[in-house]
């Protein structure tokens, strides 16, 4: 077999040719198998600037390296080559332009890709010990290839926006996330959920791209809603239905099942069935598939009244978010309030007093019938790519990570 045979067969280097091959058995260079291939530049070649991708005619020094390139033969490669530098008259001296190797790099264009790709299914350890590198170098060529792939943040044609945080670690601390509620594509990721931490979306945005915005969802978070109506004056603001009922559960239901296990100190049976009825309070009806879970409901609610009305208008307040028509929709919410206010459940009327203010967003709903489920579904996935890494340190690789798992459906 010739040289340029066993060349092609190996992967091909352009512009250099075998030199010499050997190989090393596990234990007698490393813990793994090694084949150390010699390259060498091939006579006459023409150079090439890496800087200004123009034809050379003069070298400026050259430096030994080792390269790292896919497996082979259950081996690890590792290839030797004089890396050189032209003498570029526009750039100065510039590394000579490879197109298997980029400049500085010590893996070749093929295993990057390689490397990539198994971190888009993997853990960065399990590759780095896969490929027998640094846990450091293997997380860098993912995070260069995330930006060279990813490119810049494209915001041109965004007319809505849904607004959500998530938990980035322990200790109440969180980052925002804000995607296209049409194509299901994240748009910016950031840390924290303050004014100030969600404006650099807005500076991206720029001031066509924040009068070209129509609607932003969200839940009742008051920092997201007073920067995008003061970034975005004639966007409208949305309220999702799943954060308002869950703010209803917490609030209303949750209470009021306090209250009235308090208040059966004596009944030590029955108090123990309020006590532990949260989740089929909390549960719509149709989730419940299990008889006797629903024949529980049914007395519970027959034998306490406060609960039976909390838990009604629970589902009454649902019907809100069904009407397409604004008037139609206040004329309920006028009745729904008034229900909640004579109710004479304390902790019922002082939620309907709270919602009362952000009325406009709900009624929104009617000519915007966009929620939050979208970033419900990306913050559960979120969550995966945070647990398979066991946390990340670096918050730029964190979100680069996130954008790449949400490219958005054309």
């Amino acid at each position: 077999m010739s040289m340029e045979q066993i060349t092609a067969l190996l992967g091909r280097w352009e512009g250099h040719r075998v030199g010499s091959v050997r190989r090393f058995e596990a234990g007698q260079k490393g813990p793994t198998a090694q084949v150390w291939i010699e390259l060498a530049a091939e006579p006459n070649r023409r150079l090439t600037c890496s800087g200004c991708g123009r034809t050379v005619s003069r070298i400026h020094d050259c430096r030994l390296r080792e390269i790292r390139d896919l497996p082979i033969l259950e081996a690890q490669s590792h290839l030797v080559v004089f890396r050189r530098r032209v003498l570029c008259p526009h750039c100065g001296p510039k590394l000579e332009q490879l197109s298997w190797l980029d400049p500085y790099a010590r893996v070749t264009r093929r295993l990057a890709e390689s490397i990539a790709r198994l971190c888009a299914l993997l853990p960065i350890k399990h590759v780095a010990h896969y490929y027998g590198l640094h846990w450091e170098t293997v997380k860098q060529i993912h995070k260069q290839y995330l930006q060279q792939s990813l490119g810049p943040i494209d915001l041109s044609g965004v007319t809505a926006i849904v607004i959500d945080e998530f938990a980035i670690h322990k200790g109440h601390r969180y980052a925002t996330v804000i995607a296209d509620p049409y194509t299901k594509r994240v748009l910016w990721v950031g840390r924290g959920r303050s004014r100030e931490d969600i404006r650099p979306f807005f500076e991206l945005l720029g001031p066509e791209g924040r009068r070209r915005l129509q609607v932003a969802v969200m839940d009742m978070n008051g920092a997201y809603e007073e920067e995008v109506r003061y970034q975005c004056p004639l966007a409208e603001v949305v309220y999702d239905l799943f954060h308002v009922v869950a703010k209803y559960g917490r609030e209303v239901i949750d209470r009021v099942r306090v209250d009235q296990a308090n208040r059966l100190r004596a009944d030590k049976k029955a108090r123990q069935v309020v006590k532990s009825s949260r989740w089929l309070l909390l549960r719509n009806k149709e989730n419940l598939p299990r008889r006797e879970d629903r024949i529980r409901l049914r007395e519970l609610l027959a034998a306490n009244r406060p609960l039976l009305t909390a838990y009604v208008l629970k589902d009454d307040l649902k019907h809100l978010w069904d009407y397409r028509y604004p008037k139609a929709a206040q004329r309920f919410w006028k009745q729904w309030y008034s229900r909640a206010i004579r109710s004479r459940i304390e902790p019922l009327k002082s939620f309907a007093s709270k919602l009362k203010p952000y009325l406009h967003g709900i009624i929104a709903h009617c000519r915007w019938p966009l929620h939050t489920s979208v970033i419900e579904g990306i913050n559960n996935k979120i969550k995966v790519i945070k647990r398979m890494a066991y946390g990340f340190r670096d918050d730029e690789y964190f979100f680069l990570r996130i954008r790449a798992a949400f490219p958005g459906i054309p």
